[in-house]
């Protein structure tokens, strides 16, 4: 069986339908599915309650933590309540991803055959690899390989695996960062400690509500690439960045 965190905030009408999309993924054993709630008002998380399917999970905060501390609660929630039939991994994923068919077979097959594989993303479908650039941070570079496995320099987070022996030995998302960034920070503290990270093509996910334009974002996503650079490049290639 494998766990996956749904991170949902007051969209009752995206929630079910993702949740109903994960629990019909064909993986050994099936799909055990957490919803964390992350502050939702209190008509939408009546709704949710009301509309999930029986047997989810659901682990309600009291504010919005961000997408990190969210997704942590989460990680937190299946690492101390194991089931005998969970496997080595946790996903995630927000409110709104859509996965196609067969994707999480298809990473959870290809990451089998790395022994060390700590990570793994879906494909996003743009062509595109996660990369981290001592200056920029976590930008996109051209794919590289058409099927499979490929090497990438951290996940994304519309939907991604770990690895409940990485998350055991390297930590959880770093919660400084709130939303954005935190997906990068923990590949490179993975990788330091010997663990692998890659994007499976093939393994499709959208996400229609994935967007830019707003100043929280864009504010979120320039803070948290000073930090990133900052911590794991040092102060100089973060000024250069700035």
């Amino acid at each position: 069986m494998l766990p996956v965190v749904i991170l949902h905030w007051n969209r009752p009408g995206r929630i079910v339908p993702t949740v109903e999309r994960f629990l019909a993924q064909d993986v050994p054993g099936g799909v055990r599915v957490v919803v964390v709630d992350n502050g939702s008002d209190p008509a939408t998380l009546d709704a949710v309650r009301a509309g999930l399917p029986a047997g989810v999970e659901l682990v309600e905060l009291p504010q919005n933590r961000g997408f990190g501390p969210g997704a942590n609660a989460g990680f937190r929630h299946v690492l101390s309540h194991p089931r005998p039939e969970d496997g080595p991994w946790v996903g995630l994923a927000p409110h709104d991803a859509e996965p196609a068919p067969g994707c999480l077979a298809r990473m959870v097959g290809a990451a089998a055959e790395r022994p060390r594989a700590g990570l793994v993303s879906a494909d996003f479908g743009d062509g595109a690899t996660p990369v981290v650039d001592p200056y920029f941070g976590g930008i996109l570079a051209p794919a590289t390989v058409a099927e499979g496995w490929e090497p990438a320099g951290h996940p994304h987070g519309t939907l991604m695996l770990a690895h409940h022996d990485l998350l055991t030995e390297v930590g959880l998302f770093d919660e400084r960062y709130f939303a954005y960034c935190e997906e990068a920070d923990l590949a490179l503290r993975a990788k330091e400690a010997g663990w692998e990270t890659g994007l499976v093509r093939g393994a499709i996910v959208v996400n229609p509500d994935m967007g830019t334009g707003n100043r929280t974002v864009d504010y979120l996503q320039l803070r948290n690439t000073l930090l990133l650079v900052k911590e794991h490049s040092g102060r100089y290639h973060a000024a250069i960045r700035w």
